[in-house]
Parts: structure tokens; sequence; C-alpha cells
């Protein structure tokens, strides 16, 4: 519809870039790798690139403890190659988002050495410190990766604690002190003056932590240390920044709070994100019910205040979908055709258009402080024994499973594969304004079928997906021809009112 942001449109693919393509061989993913399989993602039809931090850094969490945020680690290239990168991307109609990471820096940042250096250093108060014993930390507060471990870490030097909400790695930054904000605006600027066309926003809920750090009932993950309401100003400063630059800039924020309704109130009064992460609906189970329930948690707490949703399904801090719904293909294709044709945002996970299941790392290769390798396990691009990746190194992580028939190669070559699913459902969105744009309104249904109808104006699509592993009757009223079908029966020919076990179907009118 003309007027109205690009993103609401679109799909959004995740590029992981170490796991992604390898230019030079050292068996990690960069930046060049990225350019090279451009022609990938415009041959698939998605719409835009959210790249995961290629900031320089130590790897500690694999990018996500930035130690320079206008810098390109050089294990990714340099911002010669972003720049190119991003010029190509645009070329092919692909939008380029980054991944910022505001809440904490690396302790390898020249800002955190500083402040660590003195109790007088101009720098301290850009981070966390408390007083107290190098007995006892300040509060219960447990940092994520660990149920147990602190989120405080003692130094010795100055005599007091730091917080970090991950790792010891990665010290939180002081977002009362406007000295941060200011800086961090900044990191804004030097990507969106270098093209971007805008930013995931990792941790975005966390930056401003309860003043007094008090104790909470759950300290691993209660959203009452922090949450405030000073978040919430910051957050609207980003998007004056944002959207004082042409061309709809876009913020996503993750917002791992698993309610609906608090995530909703990140998009504020259309002044706050442009989009939010809603995660409930990531774990929920393959169940008719639970998506009902997550979907009309969704309409109930977005719609009132104009705020578009978005939708994932795999993200590289999860099990691939795949993989959580017990291995089945044919869910995974049903669980594509929901994703593509819910009214909001659909981010797409690289490889997850090959129906990939996590791959199994050994002991001995395991890496992420997470435990979330088996999802970030490297894409098969071709046939071969190194499946593009060279025979230079071993890549960083082992294939999935399946590799030598689930790659690009192999899968583009034939008709029935996942990836040419993905490619006609991406087609069937870009050919019908309902499905971008359209209302979204349940149809009745039988139990273990979810039934939904977009509309605008008179374009309509009707939505069938069947969750069972039995046919279904499905009764939708008039005439209608299978546009797309997770399995590919019957596309192109009349809807003859049942769908089969396990089977999602977009439907048009003749």
């Amino acid at each position: 519809m003309p007027g109205e942001p690009w993103w609401k449109s679109a799909v959004v693919y995740q590029i992981y870039p170490r796991s992604f393509a390898d230019s030079d061989g050292d068996g990690v993913g960069d930046l060049e790798g990225i350019r090279r399989h451009l022609d990938h993602l415009e041959w698939l039809g998605v719409d835009a690139v959210w790249i995961s931090p290629f900031f320089r850094s130590p790897m500690a969490d694999f990018g996500y403890d930035v130690a320079d945020y206008c810098g390109v680690d050089p294990l990714f290239g340099t911002l010669e190659d972003f720049g190119r990168l991003v010029e190509e991307a645009h070329e092919r109609g692909l939008r380029v988002l980054v991944d910022w990471v505001p809440n904490h820096s690396s302790d390898r940042h020249p800002w955190f050495v500083e402040s660590r250096s003195s109790r007088d250093s101009p720098k301290r108060d850009w981070y966390l410190w408390v007083d107290g014993t190098a007995d006892q930390p300040p509060n219960n507060w447990k940092a994520a990766f660990s149920q147990t471990e602190p989120a405080w870490t003692w130094d010795d030097a100055t005599g007091q604690w730091y917080l970090h909400l991950f790792l010891p790695q990665q010290p939180d930054l002081n977002w009362r002190n406007p000295d941060v904000v200011g800086a961090m605006h900044e990191t804004l600027r030097f990507w969106l003056d270098r093209g971007v066309d805008g930013f995931r926003m990792d941790v975005i809920h966390a930056l401003v932590k309860k003043e007094g750090y008090p104790d909470v009932d759950d300290p691993w993950l209660s959203t009452d240390r922090f949450d405030e309401p000073a978040t919430h100003e910051r957050i609207r400063a980003f998007r004056r920044l944002l959207d004082g630059y042409p061309g709809d800039r876009v913020s996503v924020g993750e917002v791992f709070i698993l309610s609906t309704a608090k995530v909703a109130e990140y998009y504020g009064d259309n002044d706050e994100l442009h989009l939010a992460f809603n995660f409930p609906p990531l774990f929920a189970p393959w169940d008719t019910a639970k998506w009902r329930t997550r979907i009309d948690r969704v309409v109930e707490e977005f719609d009132p205040r104009g705020a578009w949703p978005t939708w994932v399904l795999s993200n590289h801090d999860n099990p691939r979908h795949r993989t959580r719904y017990g291995g089945s293909e044919a869910t995974a294709r049903a669980a594509a055709v929901l994703l593509l044709t819910l009214r909001g945002t659909p981010f797409l996970y690289q490889g997850e258009e090959l129906g990939l299941l996590d791959a199994d790392v050994p002991p001995d290769r395991r890496v992420d402080p997470g435990g979330r390798d088996g999802s970030r396990a490297p894409i098969p691009w071709d046939v071969s024994p190194t499946h593009g990746w060279g025979d230079r190194a071993e890549p960083w992580l082992p294939f999935p499973p399946e590799a030598d028939v689930r790659n690009v190669e192999a899968e583009r070559a034939d008709p029935t594969s996942v990836l040419h699913l993905y490619r006609r459902l991406l087609a069937a969105r870009h050919d019908s304004d309902a499905l971008r744009l359209g209302t979204w309104q349940q149809l009745p249904s039988p139990d273990g079928v979810l039934a939904y109808e977009r509309v605008l104006d008179d374009d309509r699509r009707v939505v069938i997906v069947n969750f069972t592993d039995a046919d279904r009757t499905v009764s939708v009223g008039g005439d209608w021809t299978v546009d797309v079908a997770s399995d590919g029966a019957g596309e192109g020919g009349r809807y003859a009112g049942a769908v089969a076990g396990d089977q999602a179907v977009v439907l048009r009118p003749p």
C-alpha cells in the first residue's frame, strides 16, 4: 500500500555471519561470503537481511561482546567489505539491518578498560560499579548463561563489583549516564551514515536497571531488575534519531519478556520501537490451541496500539523449529506456511529455508557459553565434501545433519524441496496485498486445524494449517484455488474442501 513503511510488508532474513558463508577458507564465515551469496537471497525472495554482530570483539560471546562499535572484526573483513555488501544488497533491492548491542560492551572495550583503571576515572560511571565486600555480591541477580552464577564480578584492583547480565566479559553500560547515551547515539549515526536501513537492538528492554539493585523473586529471569520508565525514554530517543534519517529506517527490539502485553508497551504511542520481537510464539509447542492463544494475545495487545507484530520460528539463540517440533519435515513445512501468512513481519533464520535440523556438536567442539552451537552450524551450499566452505580449514562447527542432500545446490535442483516451498511462499506474499498488509480473521475449523482469512480491499486469501497427522475436512465457502501447499500437492487446482495430515495451504480466488 502506498505510504506504508517498507518494513511492514517485508520478510527479513537473519544472517549469523560466522556460519553463513566463508570466502577465504579459514572456516569462519565473513562479510565477503555474504556478498557472494546475495544472489541466493534475491532468488529466494526475501526483502531484507539482518546481520548478527561483526564488530571487533574478543568473541567471548561470539560478537555480542563488542570491543569497537564502529569497526569490523578482521575475522569478518573490513569496513570496505561492509560498504560493498550494503551497496550490492541495495542494488538487488535488499535492505540491510545491523545487530546493535547497547546493553553491554566487551571488557576489552576502551571505555571499560578506562572505567576499570581507577575509581577516579572519568569513565568510571560509564558502567555499573557497586561497593561491597569480595565475599558477598550486591544482590541475588544471576547471569543469563547460568542460573547459579551471580551477575556481578569483583574487581580486586578497585575494590568494587561491576554488573554484567551476561558473561563477566560483558559489563553492562550505565544508561543513566548522559555521556553513555550520547556516545551510543554516535554509534547508531556511524552505521546510518553508511547506509544501513535499521537495527536489531539486542536486549533493549534491560538498558536501565532498577535503582538500588533490589533482590528479586526470580534472580535469573525477573524483569523487576529493569523494565524501567527510563528505558522507554531511551528508546524514544532512538526512535527520534532513526526517524530523522530518510528511507524509513527501522528499529527491531529484542524484548525478551515472556508477556505479550509487556512487549506491546515497547511500541509506546507509535514513538518507541518500530517492531519488537514477541517470543511466546517461538516457545509454543506445535499445537493448535497454543498457537490460537498466542495469536489472540497479539491481536488483543498489539491492535489497540496500532503496533505491527513480528513472527519468528527460529533464530541463533534457540533450537531450530524443525528440531523443536520433533524433526518432522512435514511439520516444519506447515509451520513455514503459518509464519509467512500471519499478519505482521516474519523473520527467517538462515538455513530455515533448507529445512535444517540442529547439528549434533560433540563435546570437544562445543564453544558457545549458552549451549547454542547446534542452531549455529554452517550453511551447506553445495554437494561437495566441503559444502562450499573450502578445504583450507575445517568449519568452526560441524555441518547439520544430511548436509549432502540438505544444501542449497541440491535443493535448488529439486522443485519439491523445502527451499522451493519457501520461494513459492515468498512469491505468494509479494503477489498479494492481503498477505502482506491485510486484516486477519480466524475462520471456523475442526479440532487440530487453524484457518484464517487475510483481506485487503478486493484481495483475499485463506490459509488452513493442519496441526494433526490426520486428514481434515475444512469448509471455507465458495470456490478457491490452491495457491501454495506445504507439500506441493494440488497447487494450481481447485480446493476440494480437505487438507491432508501435516499439510498447510494458501488459497486464492480462482
